[in-house]
């Protein structure tokens, strides 16, 4: 009875429960070893524990049984098994020792727990830990360029501080949409939208363009350069008055051999007069003449005259769109 009660506990069990002699060969498996390793106890019952061993592993094995018979403890550890299919099962072990009635060793009792799921996670953790560190390292180089270049401004200490406040602020928001979308793509539209709110365009600024995934990297360069952007717009440009108009257009073109990306804005004073200017110096001038296109392999073409100021920045989709997204740059092409 006791015998009977022990075996249906072990086959009910949701972890792979398997015995063994002391030479490796299967004497039980359970109905979870079948779903882990993906053979049946009809195949393993009688042969070789060496069957879902990889290779590289046999060695660690003859040691465990070795160990074993000399009645060493084993403490649990992780390892890999292979299945049926060939490919790689991650597991927890967990070995007893197996004795006969006058107590000697004869064979050994294996617990294995499939661990794969939360190795990917923890795979999948340590990447994004990888990630926040060199965003973080990033972050703080921006930071102190933002700092040497805004005091190239002549500005005052309450201006310096106030300016510095924005930018950081700009740079953040672009972090909370890659954080956000999982470190993965975020919208365009919304990164624009995001970085334009704090000058409170209204009518003025007009945006346009497909819906695309941005990579992190775009994400941040591109948020630094709409921030820049507005900011001289409010110095220098339509933002200032409010007579005129912003336009913010983004699209797929063709490029070469390979699908490419194009975003503009393009501001228009209302009186057609002197109209916008373009940043000379200090960390906005920078950011829009050049790191944003180092950072993205791109181009920055810069226009002004009769009212209106120009700044388009073309470069590769695949610099610019999240991985998916990019597919669709080599499929789809359209003149801005």
């Amino acid at each position: 009875m006791l015998r009977a009660h022990l075996a249906a506990i072990v086959e009910s069990s949701f972890d792979a429960i398997v015995s063994k002699s002391l030479d490796g060969t299967v004497r039980s498996w359970n109905g979870a070893a079948e779903r882990l390793f993906g053979y049946t106890a009809e195949d393993m019952v009688g042969q070789s524990i060496f069957t879902i061993i990889p290779p590289h592993l046999h060695e660690e094995e003859v040691r465990l049984l070795a160990r074993l018979s000399q009645g060493e403890r084993i403490e649990p550890f992780e390892t890999v098994r292979q299945h049926k299919d060939g490919s790689y099962v991650t597991i927890s072990l967990t070995i007893s020792p197996i004795r006969n009635a006058a107590g000697k060793i004869v064979g050994a009792s294996k617990v294995a727990r499939d661990i794969t799921p939360a190795k990917e996670k923890e795979r999948r953790i340590r990447l994004l830990l990888r990630e926040v560190n060199h965003r973080v390292r990033n972050q703080y180089a921006i930071i102190l360029a933002m700092i040497r270049q805004s005091r190239s401004e002549s500005l005052t200490a309450a201006t310096f501080q106030k300016r510095i406040e924005e930018r950081i602020w700009a740079l953040a928001a672009s972090h909370d949409l890659i954080a956000s979308a999982d470190w993965r793509g975020a919208d365009l539209g919304g990164l624009i939208e995001t970085q334009m709110a704090p000058f409170h365009p209204g009518d003025i600024c007009q945006i346009a363009g497909p819906t695309l995934a941005l990579a992190p990297v775009a994400i941040e360069n591109l948020g630094m350069a709409i921030h820049e952007l507005a900011l001289n717009s409010l110095r220098n440009g339509v933002l200032k008055g409010g007579a005129g108009a912003i336009s913010v257009r983004w699209a797929l073109v063709e490029q070469a051999s390979t699908g490419g990306f194009s975003i503009i804005w393009e501001e228009r004073a209302l009186d057609g007069g002197r109209g916008p200017r373009f940043p000379r110096s200090g960390f906005g001038a920078v950011v829009l003449g050049r790191t944003v296109a180092q950072a993205l392999g791109a181009t920055v073409e810069i226009a002004r005259g009769n009212g209106m100021l120009r700044w388009k920045l073309t470069g590769p989709a695949d610099r610019f769109l999240e991985p998916r997204q990019n597919e669709v740059a080599m499929h789809a092409f359209d003149d801005v």
